[in-house]
């Protein structure tokens, strides 16, 4: 089976990137992320900024230069059907920290290197495309059965074995079931 969305499996939501404006469009503008550059990429300048501007015009002042490179972080990986495309933000705060609401809480989940988020790409054998689920750590361990103790301890520390953080979060650290311990739960 062909599988349109491989070459986009690279790319995870709250990764930080260079990109290359490439045009401009009335909602936003094209872009190549760089190292990417067979995948489709845009900014949705709209979506992000016209709540934080006064007119039209003052949105389109937003917009990078053509041929800028600029930093960006994805926000969305879209591979349903072809071609996958690739939604990028480039408002400050998400460069800096990218956050996103777990599907299984509602809760901001923070994506960015650090964070307390996963991104679970969903697949099937049935043929191609595929979907992103956005999990805190402990919102997926707290659904994977108890007696399951090592896919429990994988998800809340995937990534992190390279990588330590210290964190406080509820939705981080430590097994659900030794959490509830340490709290009287």
């Amino acid at each position: 089976m062909e599988r349109f969305e491989t070459a986009s499996l690279a790319l995870i939501p709250g990764e930080r990137v260079r990109a290359k404006v490439v045009g401009h469009q009335p909602w936003g503008v094209i872009v190549k992320v760089i190292g990417h550059e067979d995948l489709g990429a845009s900014i949705d300048m709209i979506e992000q900024f016209s709540r934080s501007v006064s007119s039209h015009e003052e949105l389109l002042s937003l917009y990078p230069p053509v041929g800028a490179e600029i930093n960006a972080v994805v926000q969305q990986v879209r591979r349903w059907y072809p071609p996958a495309w690739i939604r990028l933000s480039i408002r400050p705060a998400d460069v800096k920290s990218f956050a996103w609401p777990c599907d299984f809480c509602g809760e901001q989940a923070t994506l960015s290197r650090g964070g307390d988020g996963l991104a679970l790409d969903v697949r099937s054998n049935d043929g191609p495309g595929s979907h992103t689920v956005i999990s805190h750590r402990g919102c997926l361990a707290e659904r994977i059965r108890s007696e399951n103790t090592g896919e429990r301890a994988r998800a809340l520390k995937v990534g992190r074995m390279a990588y330590p953080i210290e964190t406080n979060s509820r939705h981080t650290g430590q097994d659900p079931e030794n959490a509830r311990n340490d709290d009287g739960g």
